[in-house]
């Protein structure tokens, strides 16, 4: 794999575990998964591989794959999955009690060289390092559902995590076909700070009466969320241009709530001339030729989803 990590431990058996176990295993890894019990870390194989049986059906997998995901290793316990791992995974519920525990274990029996990592979607990886023996070694890896197919994984180091554990750690999930991104260690981290946030509007939106959850879900899904495959919060902003975002936040501070006033950085830009792409320069730098090139990129990208929408 060109990499010096060969073999994972995965502690817990649910949605998420299995499918991490899954991918690895089918990215040639040795994966031991383990659960409450053997009986349990069983029947969570079985489920993968039966999700995989049909992935293969459905032709999203070759038949290789099913094979490899065969390979998965029920484990009878924490100390057993974890010995001679290379990597350790728990992927137990957001409980920060249950998941100090199983740290701690895992951590103790795990060799000294071993990565060890919490797939935490919210909890701070700095609270949860209590727990771990050699914190140095220990880090966050968010994997998002589906773990099989959501490219993306936020990857938060600790206060006392050493800076070559992450660079593995990233070195390992590019290796293994995901797109890593290391975030700041915040509760939430960047996603679902983001996702909470959209989620709370969205809500209220529904309860003031100003639209529908089926017509929140179609607003988001066929305007801005139409971008998001493509573009971050900040590119579209450029591109749709900070002078019309500032009087947006302006409209929205007043006919709203305070919640919605400009951000300041975004009112510096905007008084600097800064007013995105069209302006040669907004969060970022353009010249004729990027700008250019980015808007043409854009619209083949839009054309081509908008295609594949109308497929269904």
């Amino acid at each position: 794999m060109g990499t010096e990590i060969e073999s994972v431990a995965v502690l817990g058996g649910g949605t998420m575990g299995a499918g991490i176990a899954g991918h690895l295993a089918r990215a040639g890894l040795q994966v031991s998964l383990a659960d409450a019990s053997l009986e349990l870390a069983e029947r969570a194989r079985e489920r993968l591989i039966e999700r995989t049986r049909g992935h293969v059906r459905a032709g999203l997998l070759a038949d290789e794959a099913l094979h490899r995901t065969e390979a998965v290793a029920p484990a009878p316990g924490i100390e057993a999955a974890v010995e001679g791992a290379d990597l350790v995974i728990e992927a137990v519920p957001e409980d920060p009690e249950l998941k100090a525990g199983i740290l701690g274990r895992a951590s103790r029996a795990a060799s000294p060289g071993a990565i060890v990592a919490s797939n935490t979607s919210s909890l701070p990886i700095a609270g949860l390092a209590a727990a771990v023996e050699h914190p140095a070694r220990f880090l966050g890896v968010h994997w998002f559902n589906p773990p099989e197919w959501t490219p993306g994984i936020e990857v938060i180091a600790g206060p006392d995590t050493d800076r070559a554990t992450v660079e593995r750690a990233v070195g390992f999930l590019v290796a293994v076909g995901k797109r890593p991104a290391e975030v700041g260690d915040r509760a939430g981290f960047v996603s679902n700070r983001l996702q909470m946030a959209l989620l709370r509007e969205a809500m209220a939106i529904v309860e003031e009466g100003q639209a529908t959850r089926e017509g929140v879900d179609e607003v988001v899904r066929s305007t801005f969320g139409f971008r998001l495959p493509f573009f971050g919060p900040f590119q579209i902003a450029d591109m749709a241009g900070l002078d019309t975002y500032l009087s947006v936040f302006e409209t929205l501070e007043r006919e709203v709530g305070a919640e919605f006033a400009p951000p300041a950085a975004l009112r510096e830009l905007v008084d600097a001339g800064r007013h995105g792409a069209k302006a040669g320069a907004g969060f970022a730098e353009w010249s004729d030729d990027d700008r250019a090139a980015l808007l043409l990129e854009r619209d083949r990208r839009y054309a081509a989803l908008g295609a594949l929408l109308e497929e269904r």
